[in-house]
């Protein structure tokens, strides 16, 4: 099911500027601020203000459709969840980024559950340290 229609099931009217934030959020090749957003969305409706890509990245959120990182430098990013849970190691120093799987957390996440009856919704995690070029 696409994303236009999963919204529209889910009782929210599709906008030319959802749509349009949708789309490029599936288009966007990597994580993507709001900023981001509303320079690609405004090259096509120069009318859409800032606080309509918030609100609906906001509700897309909410409905499990896109996902928010902050991968540092004080901004969030995002990525539809289409593209799958995936994590970043990031580099204090040099600012490397790093993408590793899921699976890489299972063993926290079992951890997690067995010893402190507790279990994790890891989504998207971002680590912060040091890459081995500068150790």
């Amino acid at each position: 099911m696409s994303c236009h229609q999963e919204l529209k099931d889910k009782g929210y009217r599709m906008t030319p500027q959802r749509s349009m934030i949708l789309d490029v959020l599936h288009q966007a090749e990597k994580h993507i601020t709001p900023e981001e957003i509303h320079k690609q969305v405004c090259a096509r409706f120069p009318e859409v203000n800032k606080s309509t890509i918030y609100r609906t990245l906001d509700l897309l959120k909410k409905l499990d459709m896109v996902d928010e990182a902050d991968l540092g430098g004080n901004k969030l990013y995002y990525h539809h969840s289409d593209k799958g849970h995936h994590h970043h190691l990031i580099c204090q120093n040099c600012g490397r980024t790093i993408e590793i799987e899921e699976e890489a957390f299972n063993p926290l996440k079992d951890m997690l559950k067995d010893k402190y009856n507790f279990s994790p919704d890891i989504r998207h995690l971002a680590i912060f340290g040091q890459c081995v070029n500068c150790t």
